[in-house]
């Protein structure tokens, strides 16, 4: 079972009992938090895929730990004009341990047809 969350403008694949990393959020250590921007459920071997959500799923999750992450250094140089810049930065980012994949109501998925048209 795995589900495709979106947190912020980044995409995750996530499963129940795994640590990912995200960018900072407001919550505290230890808090439960519901995550409800569900993209795709799988779940024995039955893929259900949202329009842009799927209903009723949402993703529970517990912060672990607010971290930093790796120093990026970003070094800029100019030859011959004696112009050099070093910048260090570190993202702030939170632990979060996924808990479960909660589905909802599952609603059935009607069947349009699409007209396709053709160019002579």
């Amino acid at each position: 079972m795995f589900a495709v969350i979106t947190i912020g403008s980044k995409q995750y694949r996530v499963r129940p009992k795994e640590k990912i990393l995200v960018d900072r959020m407001k919550h505290k250590e230890g808090e439960e938090v519901s995550l409800g921007d569900v993209l795709l459920v799988m779940k024995n071997k039955k893929i259900e895929v949202g329009t842009p959500h799927v209903r009723g799923a949402s993703v529970k999750a517990r912060v672990v730990k607010h971290v930093k992450g790796e120093k990026v250094i970003v070094f800029k140089y100019k030859p011959k004009k004696r112009y050099q810049k070093k910048i260090g930065a570190r993202a702030s980012l939170t632990e979060l341990e996924i808990l479960d994949v909660v589905l909802g109501k599952t609603t059935k998925v009607s069947k349009t047809k699409v007209k396709r048209t053709t160019k002579n």
